[in-house]
């Protein structure tokens, strides 16, 4: 081997195996879904809508917090399904599961008129969007 390829292989990209980039993208999804939710507490009236039982126009019972904690376990599990699954059924789960969150998290916007509301749910639509692109070209199949 010359040193021209040695130094090219030492310095270019090496090639990510799909299964890391779509446990990336989720990490990444989950930081932001997380950080969302964390900096809605900023906002004003919020807190004290929370401590009076209300989330945007929901009574905050068993079955809403059940339904938000499943919602957020669905793509925290995908991070390890990503590495774990076989190749098949790891590229239909992530189309299908990034498929679905994709209107929940339109559905978030509805109403908003806050920036950072807007920009999260922007980013996370596109890292959905390239989840589903990812998973869509995987050609070791």
């Amino acid at each position: 081997m010359n040193t021209e390829k040695i130094m090219q292989n030492a310095v270019g990209d090496d090639k990510i195996n799909v299964k890391l980039k779509l446990a990336s993208l989720w990490t990444a999804f989950m930081f932001l879904y997380i950080y969302v939710d964390y900096f809605h507490l900023y906002m004003p009236n919020q807190l004290q809508d929370i401590l009076k039982g209300k989330v945007f126009t929901f009574e905050i019972t068993q079955g809403f917090i059940m339904f938000a904690l499943g919602m957020a376990t669905i793509p925290m599990l995908m991070i390890f399904l990503s590495i774990a699954l076989s190749a098949k059924i790891n590229q239909w789960t992530n189309i299908i599961v990034a498929t679905i969150h994709v209107p929940y998290m339109l559905f978030n916007l509805v109403g908003e008129v806050w920036a950072h509301m807007v920009f999260a749910a922007i980013v996370e639509i596109v890292l959905l969007g390239l989840i589903i692109g990812y998973a869509w070209k995987w050609r070791s199949l």
